[in-house]
């Protein structure tokens, strides 16, 4: 429990980088060449959007964002232990955005949870497993 919650603390200075970068740069620019600001609905469909991709994309990669590698954590389906398809990464992100907005209710499941998995993960059918220490990370 506490290795996913170091993976947390590390994952969101990391999505401060992404943000900045494909978030907040593309913000400015708009603001500079037009003189106006996006609209507020507009800007938050940016930000779900970019961590979509983010997190989607590393998912079903490998298994791993770049603090789960860190961590040696990898996220997988939760009946035969393989990569997660797109679908199913899809269906984890879109079930991740209540579990955290709800004062991290589906984070607090993990506690009661008898495999220690997130809310979301058992609605999605994954899992998060340790790999062992010498498996390589990010393959």
């Amino acid at each position: 429990m506490r290795r996913r919650l170091a993976a947390l603390v590390y994952e969101a200075l990391l999505l401060v980088g992404v943000l900045a970068l494909l978030y907040l740069i593309p913000h400015l620019i708009y603001g500079v060449v037009f003189e106006d600001a996006a609209a507020g609905w507009f800007s938050w469909l940016h930000i779900v959007i970019v961590l979509g991709a983010y997190f989607l994309f590393y998912w079903c990669r490998s298994g791993q964002t770049l603090a789960m590698q860190t961590w040696r954590l990898r996220l997988v389906t939760a009946d035969e232990g393989k990569p997660v398809p797109f679908r199913q990464g899809l269906l984890r992100y879109a079930l991740a955005w209540p579990s955290v907005c709800l004062f991290g209710a589906g984070l607090w499941w993990a506690l009661i949870d008898r495999d220690r998995q997130f809310a979301h993960d058992r609605l999605a059918r994954t899992a998060i497993i340790l790999l062992p220490a010498g498996e390589k990370m990010g393959a």
